[in-house]
């Protein structure tokens, strides 16, 4: 079952021109979670007062929403958008439990 599921997911897609709804879903929805993890990471990390920081944050979301995104949703296969997505969510959620 996991075997076959890990297949499908490696596999890459026959036609290189589209790039598919779950990894247009995958890259929308985890480059926005990815991109407010890494802006409330860096609302942390600024020494600036948390209003100023939080600005600072609100203002770049947008770009790093953008970043994100093309990242996740230009990968090869499903598996790797998967991967692109889960890492840093994991690594933002890590550091901002540990600075918490």
């Amino acid at each position: 079952m996991i075997q076959k599921l890990y297949k499908y997911l490696s596999t890459p897609e026959k036609s290189g021109k589209r790039i598919g709804l779950f990894r247009t879903i995958t890259s929308i929805f985890g480059g926005l979670i990815v991109a407010y993890l890494g802006m409330t990471l860096l609302a942390f990390l600024i020494p600036l007062e948390v209003q100023k920081s939080g600005i600072i944050s609100i203002m770049f979301n947008t770009l790093a929403w953008a970043i994100a995104t093309v990242y996740i949703g230009l990968s090869y296969t499903k598996w790797s958008a998967l991967l692109r997505f889960m890492i840093p969510t994991i690594l933002f959620s890590l550091a901002l439990f540990i600075l918490y």
